[in-house]
Formats: structure tokens, C-alpha cells, sequence
């Protein structure tokens, strides 16, 4: 850390960021995978047993898996009808926006604070920010650069000119522009009140539920996530299977003379495509994980955990059927072909009758009483 009052940085914050390979999972979902390098830096990570990084006081071997489960991030899918790219905004899987954040801090047993713009100025941002890195606490910040997705501010400089930190799209060709780096491959934005949408400060550590009760919040949450249906004409759970699947079905979306729209109807689609997949691997984890610590529900939630699987197979399967992130202008035109579309949507329905089965699970689990 600097002495410098101007300049503060943070040292070894854990970087964030889109799968590059490596050993560590992926982590593709903005705000478990910042708040778990926040846990990491200050001393209190859950773990990762996939690395050589693995504390001897680790909690549970995968951080990033257990506040997947208790954000409820493992377990959504949204979907507004039309093709919208903010799909997956963890903000629309609860009629609260704030819930999938309050219900990841509480299993962590840490009080926080969002500001947002609504009245707070960029001075009000700066000191706010400021105070919390001088305290040794990064800030998990929303936007600073590309999409209003979670990112980690871990120092300033120029006494608050420049933030410092981690981004999951600073190495994006169309957001780099202005962007300078640390050498520890830290970003440096200038002008970023500009960019930025909010910031959560983590305050201190408090008493948290026993981890029992953590678990079983956790999979109530589950549940209302995935029967949670439509509000604000987003479909939720369950029910956006079927919106996604009807949506593949207009032909009239997809026009082989247009293939920059046809490219951003198939990165729309491969956004949920990817929700489903990752978010469901990683239930599977936490799924599992909660069965070891409550046997009397493991019998089902064991069941739960391997419809979750299932999901991720099948999910893969759909990028096998009409390309993944990375097809090129030929794979595109597959997309736009009805037939292909069409075994996409049916794959599509049947992770939506394991996701409906595996919610089934968790019901009977949570009323394991009334069956041993």
C-alpha cells in the first residue's frame, strides 16, 4: 500500500474476469465472483479447492459455489418477452432488486451499503470510496467500465481522479478505449462518475444465523426463485424456459440478411443458454454440499443435485445444436434455420422439466419431517 494519501492501492486483490483457462472454475457471474475476492482479501475466504490458493481455513472448499447457492444466482433464468441484452441482470430474479444481494451478505454475516446516483454526487462517490479503501476495504462497484455489471474498486489515485481495480470487461476491445492499466494488471479509469451506476461498501463483520438455518434460507430462496413466474413482464424460472423457447419459435426474428442482428438475437440467446449452464453446475455444488452438512435431507436434495446436472448437459447440448459464443457466420446461419431452432427449443423444455423436478426435491427436502 502506498503511503502516498493521494494514491492508496490495494495489493493482491484476487483478479475477476471472464474464463481465460487456468484452474479455477469459471466465474462468469459478476457479483458472487467480486464479494468472493473481497472475502478472499480480507482473510475470510470460503475457499477454492481447485487451486493451490486452498486456506487451511477454509469454510467449505468453493466460495464461489456457496454464494452462487445463497445469492440465488445458481438458480435463476429471466427472460423479457422480445430480445432484450440485459436478460440476466441477477437484479430481475426477485420482485426486490436488493434480495440477491441481502441474501449473500447475511450467509457471509457482513452489513453493507448500496448508494446509487438517485441524489449522490460524484464528490459523494469519491469520498465514500475513498474512506472505505483507507480502511482496507476494496468496494464492489456497478459499471466504471462496459455494462452496470459488479466490478471491484481496489484503490484510487490523484487523490480519487483515477479508480483503480478489477473488471470482467476491461480487456474488451470496444471498452478500452481511455483505459490504462497498473502493473499488477490493475485498470485505471479516469472520468468514471460517468460510468458508474452505484457501489456496495462492506462494513463490518457481524453475527451471523447458524449455518443450518444459512442452508435451508438458501433453498427456500431457491425456490421462489425458480416458481417465482412473471412480474414486471419478466418471466422468472421456470416460467422463462418457456418464453425463451417460444421466442426461438418466430421465424420472423431471424433474417439471413441480417447478420448483425441475427448475431446479437444469438448472444441474447446464448446469454441464457450460459445463466442455465453455469448456474446450475454450481447449484449442483451447493446442492450437494448442503446434503453433507443436513443428512436428513441429503436422500433429496442428491435427486435435486443430479437434475442440476442434467441441466448443464443439456444446456451444452444446445450450444452443440446452434453454436456457442464463439460460432462464426456460417453457425449463425444454422441458427436462423427453423429446424435447428426448434430441436434448440425442445432441449431448452426438457431442462425446464428437470428444473421443475429438482424444485420438487428441495420441497420435499425442506419438509423432510413429514417423510423420515
Amino acid at each position: 500500500m502506498s503511503n502516498e494519501t493521494a494514491r492508496i492501492v490495494l495489493e493482491g486483490v484476487p483478479k475477476v474476469g471472464f474464463y481465460d483457462g487456468g484452474l479455477k472454475c469459471p466465474e462468469n457471474v459478476t457479483f458472487p465472483s467480486c464479494l468472493r475476492a473481497y472475502l478472499e482479501v480480507i482473510g475470510d475466504s470460503y475457499g477454492c479447492e481447485h487451486t493451490k490458493e486452498q486456506s487451511k481455513n477454509s469454510k467449505i472448499g468453493c466460495a464461489y459455489s456457496y454464494l452462487m447457492g445463497t445469492s440465488g444466482c445458481a438458480f435463476r433464468l429471466s427472460w423479457k418477452k422480445g430480445w432484450y441484452a440485459d436478460n440476466q441482470n441477477i437484479v430481475y430474479m426477485s420482485e426486490n432488486p436488493d434480495e440477491p444481494f441481502r441474501q449473500a451478505f447475511e450467509s457471509v454475516g457482513y452489513d453493507y451499503e448500496y448508494i446509487g446516483k438517485d441524489g449522490n454526487d460524484e464528490a459523494i462517490f469519491r469520498h465514500r470510496i475513498m474512506e472505505s479503501i483507507r480502511k482496507g476495504r476494496p468496494v464492489l462497484a456497478y459499471g466504471v467500465i462496459g455494462p452496470p455489471e459488479c466490478c471491484i474498486i481496489t484503490g484510487f489515485d490523484e487523490n480519487g481522479d483515477v479508480l483503480i481495480g478489477w473488471n470482467f470487461f476491461q480487456n474488451s476491445p470496444e471498452f478500452r478505449n481511455g483505459l490504462e492499466f497498473e502493473p499488477s494488471g490493475y485498470f485505471r479509469k479516469r472520468n468514471w462518475y460517468k460510468d458508474i451506476n452505484g457501489i456496495t461498501l462492506v462494513g463490518d463483520k457481524k453475527e451471523k444465523a447458524p449455518q443450518r438455518e444459512i442452508y435451508t434460507e438458501a433453498l427456500r430462496w431457491a425456490l421462489k426463485i425458480a416458481r417465482s413466474m412473471t412480474y414486471n413482464e419478466i418471466y422468472n424460472g421456470i416460467s422463462a424456459y418457456n418464453a425463451w423457447a417460444e421466442q426461438l419459435l418466430r421465424d420472423d426474428d431471424f433474417p439471413l440478411d441480417n447478420m448483425t442482428l441475427l448475431r446479437k438475437r444469438h448472444t441474447i440467446h446464448n446469454d441464457a443458454v450460459g445463466t442455465v449452464a453455469e448456474g446450475r453446475w454450481y447449484g449442483s455444488m451447493f446442492i450437494s454440499l448442503v446434503a453433507r452438512q443436513i443428512p436428513q435431507m441429503a436422500e433429496a436434495l442428491y435427486k435435486a443435485a443430479s437434475c442440476y446436472v442434467e441441466e448443464h448437459d443439456l444446456m451444452w447440448k444446445v450450444w452443440s445444436i446452434a453454436g456457442d459464443f464463439y460460432c462464426d457466420e456460417a453457425k449463425l446461419k444454422e441458427f436462423a434455420n427453423p429446424e435447428v431452432r426448434r430441436e434448440a427449443a425442445k432441449v431448452i423444455l426438457q431442462s425446464r422439466d428437470r428444473d421443475i423436478e429438482a424444485t420438487e426435491h428441495i420441497e420435499r427436502a425442506l419438509n423432510y419431517k413429514q417423510y423420515y
